[in-house]
C-alpha cells in the first residue's frame, strides 16, 4: 500500500508548537501530531476521512499538551 493525500501544517495547541501530518493509506485516513521541537510523536489518530483522522488525533493530543508542564528560564 501507498501514502496518498498527504499534508502537512503547523499549529498552536494549548500554546505548543505542532506539526500536523494526515495522509491516506487504502481507504483509512491517519494523522499524527508532534511537537515542533524534539519532534515527539504526541498523538495519532484514524477515521473514515481526513476530518475525521484530525478530529480523534487532537482529541488525544489536546490534554496531553494541556497536561505537560512548561519549564521557562
Amino acid at each position: 500500500m501507498q501514502v496518498e493525500d498527504h499534508r502537512k501544517r503547523r499549529d498552536k495547541i494549548e500554546g505548543w508548537d505542532v506539526e500536523i501530518a494526515t495522509y491516506r493509506i487504502g481507504d483509512t485516513y491517519h494523522c499524527h501530531i508532534d511537537n515542533v521541537s524534539p519532534g515527539a510523536t504526541v498523538a495519532r489518530g484514524e477515521g473514515k476521512s481526513a476530518a475525521a483522522a484530525e478530529k480523534d488525533a487532537l482529541e488525544k493530543a489536546r490534554p496531553r499538551f494541556a497536561a505537560t508542564r512548561r519549564v521557562t528560564r
